[in-house]
């Protein structure tokens, strides 16, 4: 009845509630100082030691990269000479390379040997990776031997295809001669010159090539080979219809890295002209852009028109990067729109 009672308001109301209050035991505790500490190490941690591993790759960048890409902007803008003080001239140094015989000269050259070294290249590329895709007795050794070219240094290859491009006691005018041809001037004649130099650099890079491609080539689906196979495709037809289709940004990657190559081609003609080699030969027949630039820098002292033409060889990486993306978005484009 006393319950009923205090139910029904005979009785006096509850108490009103109230917040409850911090406890003694529940007394919220004021960080230390060797808390705080860590606290404070801890949030260093998490912030800033990310960017301390990370910073040795920028300091070195900065120094050999960035430094150097400035650098060689301001001196291309000014007359410098070994020794001696810079002297502002505005583009003088461009204008000059726009007039210049030799800069067209070497320009033409890089051109013409990098389509002649890297189309035969990129081409026997692959051929190679297609037969090493295949089961083949010795397929592992196969692989290594075709990457061996590439291990050897540039010294050892351009001189031992000096000595086979020899004019007077050359393997390959001794072969000419036994099928009735006359001795070539491989040295001194521009083009027999040029396709000497385009020789080492196919022998050197074909089978790095290959070994890309065949990397591109294991990642494609055999379900498209079975499919191929039976409709009837010949393996020459699943290599047409099939495999490049299938590897093009394979294909494009190694077109513009063998032509970034090829524009930076700088050790194979100084050591196949031998003596004459900076100039690029007695008549700069197979000089390149970058044996102009050396020839600019360290022959004639003039680092100023030296680094107009390392900039103009960085624009034309650059164009040659745009066209990449552009070729590279359009294909992409299709595709999407394919599917």
């Amino acid at each position: 009845m006393a319950t009923s009672v205090r139910a029904t308001g005979g009785g006096s109301p509850p108490p009103a509630a109230q917040p409850p209050g911090p406890s003694a035991g529940s007394r919220e505790q004021r960080p230390s100082g060797g808390s705080g500490l860590r606290s404070a190490l801890y949030r260093f941690d998490l912030k800033a030691v990310p960017y301390v591993f990370v910073a040795p790759f920028f300091l070195a960048f900065a120094a050999f990269g960035l430094f150097p890409l400035i650098y060689t902007g301001w001196l291309s803008l000014h007359r410098v000479e070994l020794g001696g003080t810079a002297q502002w001239k505005g583009l003088d140094n461009y204008r000059a390379l726009a007039t210049s015989e030799f800069f067209w000269n070497a320009l033409a050259n890089t051109f013409t040997i990098g389509v002649i070294s890297t189309v035969p290249q990129l081409l026997m590329a692959l051929g190679l990776a297609h037969l090493l895709n295949y089961r083949l007795r010795g397929r592992g050794f196969f692989r290594v031997a075709v990457l061996a070219p590439y291990a050897t240094s540039i010294a050892a290859a351009t001189l031992v295809f000096a000595q086979l491009f020899n004019t007077d006691y050359g393997l390959i005018n001794t072969a000419l001669g036994w099928v009735g041809f006359d001795p070539v001037a491989w040295e001194s004649s521009k083009w027999p010159a040029q396709i000497a130099i385009s020789a080492i650099v196919t022998w050197r890079w074909t089978g790095y090539n290959a070994l890309i491609y065949l990397a591109a080539m294991q990642a494609v689906p055999q379900d498209l080979y079975e499919a191929a196979a039976l409709d009837g495709a010949s393996r020459w037809r699943q290599f047409v219809s099939v495999t490049i289709p299938s590897i093009r940004p394979t294909i494009l990657f190694t077109v513009i890295v063998s032509t970034i190559g090829a524009t930076q081609l700088f050790g194979e003609p100084m050591l196949f002209g031998g003596s004459v080699g900076i100039s690029g030969g007695s008549g700069n027949q197979f000089q390149t852009l970058s044996l102009l630039m050396y020839e600019k820098g360290w022959v004639t002292g003039a680092l100023g028109q030296a680094s107009a033409i390392a900039w103009v060889m960085l624009l034309l990486l650059l164009l040659i990067g745009g066209v990449q993306a552009l070729v590279s978005r359009s294909h992409h484009k299709r595709r999407k729109a394919g599917s």
